[in-house]
């Protein structure tokens, strides 16, 4: 690997990082003229939270994360938009397909950032310069989606430059600044290190990536085991891993999901009835991509916004809904009786591994997975959740139009009120 004089271990590669504006409120205000200079917020039915906030909504201190009565009392004016991931999807595909002209090594790091490595197409970063401003003028004026661009010899780099001007900035690190920007930015700038870690660096009297990189390697462990090595790394601007080719697919790691409820509840029937429901959306996912679950994680966010979460290792693994929210429900009684009304509730599933479909030796687990299946082709076929446990309509019924579960339909799951008691 070529390196540049004065900077150890970093490379001579030309690494772009591109960040979309305000992504999902840009594609609304792009198909839709009359949202255009508008305060819009992308959100979810009922109660929910802002996801992403335009930046006229912004100006007035509108933030991801707000819940929409926070939101609508900092800017009364604005304008709440339900989210279309596939909308969303789509356009993050035509965005790549521009990128995908210059270099093959696209990675896709979320839906609105990607990481390229042009070293091939580029002699110098004054040239890195001119292909990035292209690509994003490109994006702009086919797409109609204004992004921040940073360009660095690593994508830990790239990605500090991109947020370093927004919106519609671009920033290059030239190699020769790179020793002048780790002593004059804060660690916690940089993406992976996060307020705890930001903390304990602090007290521990670093608190610039220089400092972090020029810290004793052995106090680094010490305090934060095998990370403190990564975070030594990180401190010097070093890249672990190179960009990778677009083709490439990180394995699954996790599939999970969440359910804010309309109003905090005590009802110990309206929990189980959205954790049956994110059960089997769970399930579904884990079915459609041919994997088992080895790992389960329940997470209980509260009335007061306090969270808890707590795991369970699944042995055998499984992939109905019906277990997963068998051993969910165990889970949960570890959680109650309940102090605190829930407010949100999330399910998740990892330690993935391959469903090599060899078949069960009882007869009732046989007809477990059958049935999986056929609700499985149904659901296809009819549309989400046409086929599902009765348990889920208490779901429906306290909240109402707003969950997107069809008419109710038969199915009830034995022991549902029993169920991890």
């Amino acid at each position: 690997m070529e390196t540049y004089k004065g900077v150890p271990g970093m490379s001579s590669k030309v690494i772009l990082h591109m960040d979309m504006n305000a992504f999902f409120a840009s594609v609304e205000q792009q198909s839709n003229p009359a949202l255009r200079g508008k305060p819009v917020i992308v959100c979810g039915r009922g109660r929910t939270v802002v996801t992403t906030a335009s930046y006229e909504a912004r100006r007035y201190g509108v933030k991801t994360g707000m819940s929409l009565y926070e939101a609508k009392k900092c800017c009364p004016r604005i304008i709440p938009v339900e989210g279309n991931h596939v909308k969303y999807a789509d356009t993050a595909k035509m965005i790549h397909e521009i990128c995908l002209e210059y270099t093959c090594f696209v990675e896709v790091f979320s839906i609105d950032e990607v990481f390229m490595d042009i070293s091939q197409v580029c002699e110098s970063f004054d040239c890195g310069r001119i292909i990035a401003k292209r690509i994003q003028k490109r994006v702009k004026k086919e797409i109609g989606i204004s992004s921040s661009v940073g360009v660095a010899p690593g994508k830990l780099l790239a990605k500090l430059a991109s947020g370093r001007d927004k919106p519609s900035g671009l920033v290059v690190f030239n190699p020769h600044d790179i020793e002048e920007i780790l002593s004059q930015t804060p660690v916690e700038d940089i993406c992976g290190i996060g307020e705890r870690t930001r903390a304990k660096l602090n007290n521990m009297g670093i608190e610039t990536l220089k400092e972090l990189g020029s810290a004793d390697t052995q106090l680094l462990i010490k305090s934060f085991g095998f990370m403190g090595n990564i975070l030594k790394k990180m401190g010097k601007g070093e890249e672990p891993g190179d960009v990778s080719p677009y083709c490439w697919k990180e394995p699954l790691k996790s599939i999970g999901h969440s359910n804010t409820f309309p109003r905090d509840t005590f009802n110990i029937d309206v929990v189980k009835s959205f954790l049956s429901l994110l059960s089997e959306k769970v399930a579904g996912r884990l079915r459609s991509c041919g994997r088992l679950a080895g790992k389960l994680s329940l997470y209980i966010r509260f009335s007061d916004f306090s969270g808890r979460s707590r795991q369970k290792t699944l042995s055998p693994a499984v992939k109905t809904g019906r277990d997963i929210f068998m051993h969910a429900c165990r889970i949960l009684k570890s959680f109650m009786p309940f102090k605190k009304a829930v407010r949100h509730i999330g399910v998740c599933v990892s330690s993935l591994i391959p469903d090599r479909a060899q078949g069960f030796l009882f007869e009732k687990e046989k007809r477990k997975e059958k049935l999986a299946e056929a609700m499985d082709k149904i659901n296809k076929r009819y549309g989400d959740f046409m086929i599902r446990p009765l348990a889920v309509d208490i779901a429906r019924d306290f909240t109402g139009p707003d969950i997107e579960i069809p008419a109710k339909v038969h199915g009830f799951p034995a022991g549902f009120r029993n169920a991890g008691k």
